[in-house]
């Protein structure tokens, strides 16, 4: 068995953490995957695929799955979590029983997690007596990794040895390049209103705007997240990084069948979609829409978004208020 320091830890089996833990495994670094679902874990362990997720990859020998929390906490000091916003708080609680200070904890959730619109750094915190905290985001695929294409992520903290360790043992050039930042806030806001604004550009789409309003609607959704990340801390050069404008510019584009630019794309035709079918993204607008209302910051695109999913407005309706309502700064 290798050494701790030498294990990297994923929560989460979904696309990305699948295929995160695959292509780091794939180094022949081990790497110990934890699922709630038992039947995926055995899959795994003794079929060595993810069909469900992954179909038709084949997964590397020294990838492991659990379903034990205390396993994943003995075997790895650096773990990262997968797990959509609707879960982080159970499974985070899940694993304050096992995990303690010497533990490195990033997430890759790019959402605040609900209910309370936390950064998932501050509910990790929160719920277990991990101190070392960070966040690991970019335009990063899950498809991109398993077909071993460039990539780039960040990991974002203010612990120089959680941004050094996470660029150690996640950094598989060149697949995958890790870079490091120390503004946890302003990372973890600008993946999450990525996916908000995503929502909003295939709105866009749906209404046929044409490229160039197209891309005055992108560079506004830099300026307004950054308007809204520099109030709650952040930096807004993060904004324009590979966390806020490269994942906003991949996630827009109909190739990588992003949830949350698909769904943009059926508000835009129909104007309402069912609650179950919600993403990470619609609720990152209301989120922000909420903490926008708090510090006072001018978000129209957050708020169109939030007006349609509201059934307040029709898509139309809000593109015609966004165009009449531009910032100063825009």
């Amino acid at each position: 068995m290798a050494e701790r320091h030498e294990t990297l830890g994923v929560v989460g089996a979904g696309r990305f953490g699948t295929a995160l833990a695959n292509l780091v495994a794939s180094t022949g670094r081990d790497v110990v995957l934890l699922t709630s679902n038992r039947e995926v874990a055995d899959e795994i362990n003794t079929d060595r695929t993810n069909a469900g997720r992954l179909p038709g990859v084949r997964l590397a020998p020294s990838l492991r799955a659990t379903v034990d929390p205390a396993d994943l906490a003995a075997s790895a000091r650096f773990i990262v979590l997968a797990i959509a916003s609707t879960e982080v708080r159970a499974r985070v609680r899940e694993l304050g029983d096992v995990l303690d200070g010497s533990h490195m904890v990033v997430h890759a959730n790019g959402a605040l997690a609900t209910p309370g619109d936390d950064r998932v750094s501050r509910v990790v915190r929160d719920e277990t007596p991990v101190k070392m905290v960070g966040v690991l985001a970019g335009p990063a695929l899950p498809n991109d990794l398993v077909r071993r294409q460039y990539a780039s992520m960040v990991v974002a903290s203010r612990f120089d040895n959680v941004v050094a360790e996470g660029r150690r043992l996640l950094g598989v050039p060149p697949v995958l390049r890790v870079y490091g930042g120390r503004d946890l806030i302003g990372t973890e806001f600008a993946a999450a209103l990525s996916g908000a604004h995503t929502v909003a550009v295939a709105m866009a789409d749906a209404l046929d705007v044409g490229p160039g309003p197209r891309a005055v609607m992108i560079c506004r959704a830099v300026a307004e997240a950054s308007r809204l990340g520099e109030a709650v801390g952040g930096e807004a050069r993060t904004f324009a990084g590979l966390a806020g404008l490269g994942n906003l510019l991949v996630r827009t584009t109909p190739e990588a069948h992003a949830r949350d630019y698909l769904l943009g794309l059926e508000l835009g035709r129909r104007g309402v979609v069912p609650r179950a079918k919600h993403t990470e993204g619609v609720r990152a607008a209301a989120a922000a829409v909420r903490i926008a209302d708090q510090f006072g910051v001018h978000v129209p695109l957050l708020r169109g978004v939030d007006a349609v999913v509201r059934g307040e407005l029709t898509p139309a309706e809000a593109a015609q208020t966004i165009a009449e309502s531009v910032a100063a700064e825009e």
